[in-house]
């Protein structure tokens, strides 16, 4: 049937938007006034349905579906297949609610496809940038044991448990990064105004001045008469180092120093780790073959050197070792979590165990961002209190000598 994008007026009036499935547009009126909403206009998408969804999608992809979207939707999801509603029902019922016109227009194509006979995992493979290898991996492996409601629950825990993680690493980073613009804007603002009219004065001196001053002066001379360059300069820093870090070689040096800078990078690495055991557990549980799931967990790493360390281990497990024993071999896991797998292998509950993992290494995770935080906030009051102090040091130092030759 044709896919019609819409507008309409609801019972109070407000004019709402939306896309939906219809034989025509008479019958299009008639199946939105069963709702109570009355049609105003509504227009055919040109092309075959897919294709004009996967042009919209295209094209709207990056401005509107973010991870929290995509773990409501998750989370609605389970919800109505728990209630035992059937699939397309499901599918109708999440496309007429979505608020983001990509993820509406994107259920409306799985939903048609299912009901030609699609597998649901196959209709969301389309949208890749919408649903990753490794939420189709668990939907395919929810709909081959007919437990689509289970999974469909562990996806809504572990997508809400990684957001949690992301949201607590990130807002340990929110102060600081305040903290830098608004000490760079003041510094600013001293150099461009307030210090050129204070050095009026040490131009009428013939002594010499003290050599904190001489470099405020140069500070203030560069930021006023070369602004332009130092723009350019930073651009082509930051435009090089993007360009860098994009090469093999470039990432793989750049993710091994995240590792290892101080403090940071032991941050780095638990959220790494959290994110693989979290992830394996999560895929195993769903009935994810080992194999298959390791491969699906190196991408979701966010790290070139430990997503190596995970294709070796995939291929030693390939060639029947054990999983610990290669992880071991890297020296890139904590031995605490090389046991609990070592253990869990044996004992043959490796998902508990690697939830165990993933549970102990975010606590620590959250533990450690706290601990930066509390560090961050004293340092960076200092910091930005030396600046202004030498701003103050560099403009006063002068101005006491000039006193003195008046004394």
């Amino acid at each position: 049937m044709p896919l019609y994008e819409y507008k309409a007026l609801n019972g109070h009036g407000k004019q709402i938007k939306g896309v939906k499935e219809a034989a025509s547009k008479a019958a299009l009126r008639d199946a939105l006034l069963k709702t109570g909403v009355y049609l105003s206009e509504a227009v055919e998408k040109s092309g075959s349905k897919s294709d004009a969804n996967k042009k919209s999608f295209n094209l709207q992809i990056g401005s509107g579906v973010s991870k929290q979207d995509i773990k409501d939707f998750t989370s609605q999801f389970c919800t109505l297949q728990k209630a035992a509603i059937p699939l397309v029902e499901c599918l109708t019922a999440l496309a007429d609610q979505a608020e983001k016109e990509v993820l509406k227009t994107a259920l409306t194509d799985i939903k048609s496809k299912v009901s030609e006979g699609s597998s649901l995992a196959d209709a969301m493979s389309g949208y890749p940038k919408l649903f990753d290898t490794l939420y189709i991996s668990m939907i395919r492996a929810g709909e081959s044991s007919g437990s689509l409601d289970v999974v469909l629950e562990r996806l809504t825990d572990f997508l809400t448990s990684q957001q949690r993680l992301r949201s607590k690493v990130i807002g340990a980073m929110v102060y600081p990064i305040i903290m830098i613009i608004i000490g760079g804007v003041l510094m600013i603002v001293l150099l461009v105004f307030v210090v050129p009219r204070v050095t009026k004065l040490f131009e009428q001196q013939r002594k010499e001045l003290p050599g904190v001053t001489r470099l405020l002066l140069a500070m203030t001379d560069a930021v006023n008469n070369y602004w332009w360059l130092l723009i350019m300069i930073a651009v082509a820093i930051g435009y090089g180092f993007k360009r860098w870090v994009a090469t093999p070689k470039g990432r793989t040096i750049w993710d091994g120093f995240l590792l290892k800078v101080p403090i940071i990078g032991n941050i780095n690495r638990l959220v790494a780790i959290s994110r693989f055991a979290k992830t394996l557990a999560t895929l195993l549980a769903s009935g994810v073959p080992l194999l298959k799931a390791m491969d699906i967990v190196k991408s979701t790493l966010g790290n070139v050197v430990l997503s190596k360390v995970v294709e070796t281990a995939h291929e030693a497990v390939r060639e029947g070792e054990t999983l610990a024993a290669p992880l071991k071999r890297s020296g890139e896991f904590p031995a605490l979590m090389l046991h609990m797998i070592s253990v869990g292998e044996r004992a043959g509950r490796l998902e508990e165990m690697l939830n165990s993992v993933a549970n102990t290494y975010e606590e620590q995770t959250s533990v450690k961002v706290e601990a930066l935080t509390s560090l961050l906030e004293p340092l960076m009051i200092v910091v930005m209190g030396g600046t202004i102090g030498f701003v103050v040091i560099a403009i006063l130092l002068p101005i006491m000598q000039l006193s003195d030759g008046f004394g």
